[in-house]
């Protein structure tokens, strides 16, 4: 059974989340709903949507899986539709759909030069359009909920320590994380100066997490070890090891807090040290 917290701060509240049957979101969404927070599972992917939802439901919680392409208006519209008839509106949106593709990485027998043009823009579109557009549909739901509550709303969006410092074999994904979090700066202004403060946008930066996105890079399909690649990042994190899902939790409760209301705009780095160690 879920473990709530008494008296929480979260209780109550209405939670959607692109890419929520994924396993970094997945995560948020059962930590969220442990908390008393109605959770809307949205993923193109319906039966994981459903399948994700029914496990918390099971738990304890209240949750929900729907269909939504983060690539398309259409979809989205229809998700916002289902929300506010369902729940009466949105307090939080979590924009954690994106990942890398491996034919947009560079290796030995594919250079930079020969990238496809279709890969490099998919990986800009799931990335940077996928979390532009949930922010103007689903977004326009929590300004209206806050308007008529009187209440606060959350967007946090996921971007990657790749926008803060690119890494090597992955252009198309560090660049497009890099615009996530140029973004999220940008709409915290924009909401604040031209509706409400009391709408904030921030971001995780998540560093090494294994992932489904990424475990090709990170993991050797013969031994089961560390790539070289992985060898050398964990290697270079003082933590000692790659991240887990768990640890975006504490931090995405402080981003939701309402005594954080005076933290809005910024990017912040969960990644085990990597970015502070200068290799010596």
């Amino acid at each position: 059974m879920m473990e709530e917290r008494e008296g929480s701060f979260l209780t109550g509240l209405t939670a959607a989340i692109t890419g929520g049957a994924g396993e970094l979101c997945g995560k948020m969404a059962q930590a969220l709903a442990a908390q008393g927070v109605k959770v809307i599972i949205l993923d193109v992917a319906a039966e994981r949507a459903e399948e994700k939802a029914a496990a918390i439901v099971q738990d304890g919680g209240q949750a929900l899986g729907l269909t939504a392409d983060v690539l398309s208006r259409e979809s989205l519209v229809a998700v916002r539709e289902l929300i506010s008839q369902k729940f009466g509106g949105l307090d939080i949106l979590i924009n954690g759909a994106g990942g890398n593709l491996p034919e947009a990485t560079t290796n030995d027998t594919r250079d930079f030069f020969s990238l496809p043009l279709e890969a490099i823009r998919r990986v800009f579109e799931l990335n940077c359009l996928g979390t532009i557009l949930p922010c103007q549909v689903l977004g326009e739901l929590i300004l209206e909920t806050v308007q008529k509550s009187g209440g606060y709303g959350n967007i946090v969006n996921i971007s990657s320590m790749n926008a803060f410092r690119p890494l090597t074999r992955i252009p198309a994904y560090s660049a497009a994380k890099a615009a996530v979090s140029n973004f999220t700066q940008w709409l915290a202004v924009h909401l604040a100066q031209n509706y409400t403060p009391r709408i904030r946008v921030n971001a995780l930066a998540p560093g090494f997490f294994l992932t489904d996105q990424n475990r090709f890079l990170l993991i050797d399909e013969k031994s089961g070890g560390l790539t070289p690649r992985g060898q050398t990042i964990v290697a270079h994190s003082p933590s000692g090891e790659l991240g887990k899902s768990d640890d975006l939790i504490s931090t995405l409760f402080w981003l939701l807090d309402p005594k954080s209301r005076f933290i809005t705009g910024i990017i912040v780095p969960i990644d085990g040290g990597f970015s502070a160690f200068s290799g010596v």
